[in-house]
């Protein structure tokens, strides 16, 4: 039977969660199932032009990340202007198409030879000549919704939200922010990725409050003004700002902005399920949050 919880609204009648929400691996599977029904960022496209290839341009990157996210190895493609996202799981026995980004016309298994187009529809097999009911749709590889946000890609294995409608909070409220000619600098995230000896949501749950900045972040708090320190909650995520000392770098916010007259130093924003989207006035980071077991999880920094 599933333990039923209320949440007061009035925060002084809070409590903090029983230990078992972060050790029950009962739990911690239960809730991992349900990651992949969620938006999961995928990549931003100027990483095709970073993924330090011979020959510089990439057209196909392997997405690691997100076999930790949503429990799929996944593939991000770019046919000419089309961008897809594939399963990197061949149809055939299940190797991996690609373990590196790569520039290629089409998709090759590295075990028995299977092919597939940059859309992910089968092409051909060696030796089948003669199989009866062969090719289908079942020799494609699956295909996953896709939705872009100013150079920024994002997938999961079957949203339950539409793209725009999951994305509305961060896109209205930062829409002043200048993103064109963004780029992620480091080749796919794989030389910035980690794992913690900690549970998933307790990561998370470290990220949503402010509390521990006096005592973890010196520097930073030294920078905000900590009592004015904002959270704000919407459907599926979370804003924080935090409010920068007197003299200290803030955003140059135009008067059409909603934050307009405050001096705001950061928008930290968290997107369900491990989605954090940090925006500072000398750039953005982008930090991702993936499951691996219970008591450990893998943290990947862009930025």
């Amino acid at each position: 039977m599933t333990e039923a919880h209320t949440i007061d609204a009035d925060i002084r009648k809070a409590e903090t969660l029983p230990a078992r929400y972060y050790t029950d691996a009962n739990l911690f599977e239960k809730n991992r199932d349900g990651l992949g029904a969620h938006w999961h960022f995928a990549a931003h496209e100027s990483q095709f032009a970073t993924a330090g290839i011979e020959g510089g341009l990439a057209n196909v990157l392997p997405l690691d990340h997100l076999e930790h996210q949503a429990r799929q190895p996944m593939l991000l493609t770019q046919d000419g202007g089309e961008l897809s996202v594939i399963s990197n799981v061949c149809t055939h026995r299940g190797m991996l198409v690609a373990s590196e980004p790569c520039q290629t016309g089409v998709l090759q298994c590295p075990y028995h030879g299977r092919t597939f187009g940059l859309d992910g529809r089968f092409r051909s097999m060696p030796q089948f000549d003669g199989v009866e009911g062969f090719p289908s749709a079942r020799d494609d590889l699956q295909r996953f919704p896709t939705g872009t946000w100013n150079g920024f890609v994002f997938t999961g294995l079957a949203p339950g939200l539409d793209f725009n409608e999951w994305l509305a909070p961060v896109a209205e409220r930062m829409s002043w922010w200048p993103l064109d000619g963004m780029a992620i600098a480091h080749s796919g995230g794989r030389d910035r990725q980690w794992a913690i000896q900690a549970n998933w949501a307790l990561y998370v749950d470290n990220y949503l409050e402010g509390f521990h900045i006096p005592f973890v972040h010196g520097e930073l708090n030294a920078t905000l003004e900590h009592d004015r320190y904002q959270t704000e909650l919407f459907e599926g995520g979370v804003l924080q700002m935090g409010i920068a000392r007197e003299g200290e770098p803030c955003f140059d916010l135009p008067e059409g902005s909603a934050d307009h007259g405050q001096r705001i130093a950061a928008f930290y924003w968290w997107l369900f399920p491990g989605l954090m989207l940090n925006f500072y006035p000398w750039g953005l980071s982008v930090n991702l949050v993936g499951p691996e077991t219970g008591a450990s999880t893998r943290f990947v920094y862009h930025g």
